[in-house]
This record gives structure tokens, sequence and C-alpha cells, in this order.
């Protein structure tokens, strides 16, 4: 009888580099169910998605598919490598929606809750010139002290200061850091003594940041030294922008975002007391509704505050 050498299989040869095209392409011959499906779908001959699935194979090293007249099943290693095709088709299509996202004007309602007080003095101007330049998005601004419910009032963003409570189905996007101060007027100094140490504000006014007659101490650092107090509030306030205004009214010494008093310090209305003393920075957030992507128009508007409030910040 004569004898003849058997080729080995094609998966039994040395590997080439994969190509992550041909994962894809195999992802919809098994969704397909056959290669004349996939072929269709993709725009291919069908001699071509043949012969890109047995260089699959032999790149594996093992068939992937077993193929009848009628029939076509994934072999152990094909049902492995198609849980990593799915996820490389839904990175890819993740990637395009990117793609496309960037690619769109933004439009369509936008809800925003943020303070009053960033609203009237950091952003009024930047607000007028994002509604200039997105003619198709419709802002709408809750300025309300309250903390609204993002997603069952339909918000599409809250502009929101200091620490954050862990929400899993909110995202939260820093904006920029706020370094704050303690200033009065200059007639309340000369009237009552300007403080050298923070123990001796204790004789003073203060006009502090609460509501509900609760607020937070303040607390002043320099270097390693630390100094807490609760001096003697006249008025509590939940609006950074009333305090300035109380401070410059001679009310007595106010704790606040030293951005809020630049304006005033330049024009002599309010003094800085303890210079060399600094209360802790507040951050400024974004929160959103937690999505893998947010619409243009969140993320425009999440883009301009990012640029305002930081080189505010900054000048502060």
């Amino acid at each position: 009888m004569e004898q003849k050498d058997i080729a080995p299989p094609p998966w039994g040869t040395a590997p080439a580099p994969l190509d992550p095209a041909d994962l894809l392409l195999f992802a919809q011959v098994v969704e397909g169910g056959s290669l004349t499906r996939a072929a269709e779908r993709m725009g291919l001959p069908k001699s071509t998605v043949s012969r890109r699935l047995a260089a699959l194979e032999q790149q594996m090293g093992e068939p992937l598919l077993i193929r009848t007249t009628r029939r076509q099943t994934l072999t152990e290693l094909g049902a492995q490598l198609m849980e990593h095709a799915r996820e490389l088709a839904s990175s890819l299509e993740a990637v395009i929606a990117l793609r496309e996202q960037r690619r769109a004007e933004p439009s369509g309602r936008l809800r925003v809750s943020m303070p009053s007080d960033l609203a009237n003095l950091l952003l009024a101007d930047s607000l007028a010139a994002f509604s200039a330049l997105h003619p198709a998005v419709t802002l709408e601004l809750d300025l309300s002290p309250r903390r609204v419910d993002l997603i069952g009032e339909g918000f599409d963003l809250a502009v929101r200061m200091g620490e954050l409570p862990d929400d899993a189905l909110l995202v939260a996007t820093r904006l920029a850091v706020f370094t704050h101060g303690l200033y009065a007027s200059p007639d309340y100094l000369a009237e009552h003594g300007e403080p050298r140490e923070p123990e001796e504000l204790m004789r003073h006014q203060a006009i502090r940041l609460g509501s509900a007659g609760r607020s937070q101490p303040w607390v002043l650092i320099r270097g390693d030294r630390q100094w807490q107090g609760q001096p003697p509030a006249r008025i509590l306030a939940n609006s950074p922008e009333t305090l300035v205004r109380l401070a410059r009214s001679r009310v007595g010494l106010a704790a606040v975002p030293d951005l809020f008093a630049l304006a005033d310090v330049r024009a002599g209305r309010l003094r800085r007391v303890l210079p060399d003393w600094c209360l802790p920075e507040s951050t400024a957030w974004a929160v959103t509704p937690g999505r893998k992507l947010l619409p243009a128009k969140t993320r425009a508007f999440i883009e301009m505050l990012q640029q305002v409030l930081r080189q505010a910040a900054s000048s502060g």
C-alpha cells in the first residue's frame, strides 16, 4: 500500500501576531451562525471570511469552530475566545460612541443646580458666554441653597462645595480648589482693633457660615500650628456672598473664600485679618448622574466651569 505523508493541521504551525479585526470577524461568524451571514453583515466575500477565520485558528493553535453543512459549534477554546471578542466589540462600540459624542453639537435642555454665590460673583459673564456659544442649549439654573436630588428631579449637573458623601449613583468631577481667609472692614478694625494672634478672635464679633443655629468652628493653620475656636457670632448665614456684604458693612469678621473677597480687598472695602494664617481649602465639584458617557451639553458645561473656576481660583 502506498504511504503518503499526512500534512499537519494548520493550527500546528507557529503562531503569527493576532489581528484584533479577526477577533471581531470571529464574533460576527458566531453571532451570525454561518460564514455566509457574517460575510453579508461585514460586506466581505465569503472566501475572505473563511480565509481569515482559518488564519485565526492557525494563530490560536486549535480549531475554534466545528462546522457541518447544517450547523456550527464552538470548541472549548472558541467559547473562551468569544468572551474576549465580545469585550473587544463592546469597547469598540464605546469608542465609536465617544467619537460621535465629541462631534455632536451640544443641544437640548441642561438643568443645573449651583450656589447662587458662585453664579452671581464668578459665573454670570461665563454663563452668558456659554449660552451664546451653544445656542441649541436651553440652560435652566436652580440657584437655591438646597441639595437637589439629581436623579429624582431630573438634573443634569450640580455644583457642590466641600466634602461629598459616597454615592454609587453619582460621579464627581473636580472643578477647582479655593483658599479661605478672615476678612473685616477697615472701619471695624479701626474701632475694635486688629487681632494679632488667633486667640484674640474670641474678643471679636464673628459672621459665620451656618444655618438653623449650627455652624462649624473656625480652624486656622500656620505651619505646624493650629488654632480652633468659635468666636461669638452675631449673625449666621448660609451664603458666603452675604457674609462678604455684612463684613463690608462693619458687622464683624467673616471667614470666606479669598476669591469672594478679592474685589472688595482691591477696592479697600475689606482687609485680610491674620494673613499669615489660613483656613482649610474647599473643593468645588461638578456632580452628575453616573453614566459611562456624558451628553455633549453636560461635558461642554463642565469644561467651561473648570476653565473659569480654576483661573479664578489661581488669581485669588
